[in-house]
């Protein structure tokens, strides 16, 4: 027979995990719904890079703050899990850009001539 306290112990602990696994999920549905890839590759190497961001960067960043108490309540998990959920969407925007970039280098023109017509559109829209 096993003992309660430690079966209960290792069903929380694995809840906690699964909590932490959907919002790194929700994360990553979120911004594909924003930004559609155009391929099968994209999409794979988005959401890989998406789900990575938000657990390894939510972890990081729940370590560096000290936060690892807040997991012990409901509402700092939940708190938890917004940062985590929030980690993810970096990920999403750089392997993006990147894609956008390397299309643009298709064109004929380098890193520094699309940093130019970025900021241009930026001023553009900034002054309307």
């Amino acid at each position: 027979m096993t003992e309660p306290a430690t079966t209960a112990a290792g069903g929380i602990a694995l809840y906690k995990l699964g909590a932490f696994g959907c919002m790194a999920a929700l994360a990553a549905v979120v911004v594909m719904a924003l930004t559609i890839p155009k391929t099968v590759k994209e999409f794979v190497v988005s959401l890989i890079c998406t789900l990575v961001g938000s657990i390894g960067g939510g972890a990081a960043l729940i370590k560096a703050f000290g936060l690892m108490a807040w997991a012990d309540d409901v509402f700092g998990l939940c708190a938890l899990l917004g940062m985590v959920f929030a980690c993810g969407l970096p990920g999403w925007v750089l392997v993006r850009g990147f894609f956008a970039y390397a299309e643009y280098r298709k064109g004929g023109k380098n890193f520094i001539q699309m940093v130019g017509d970025l900021i241009t559109v930026a001023k553009t829209a900034l002054l309307k």
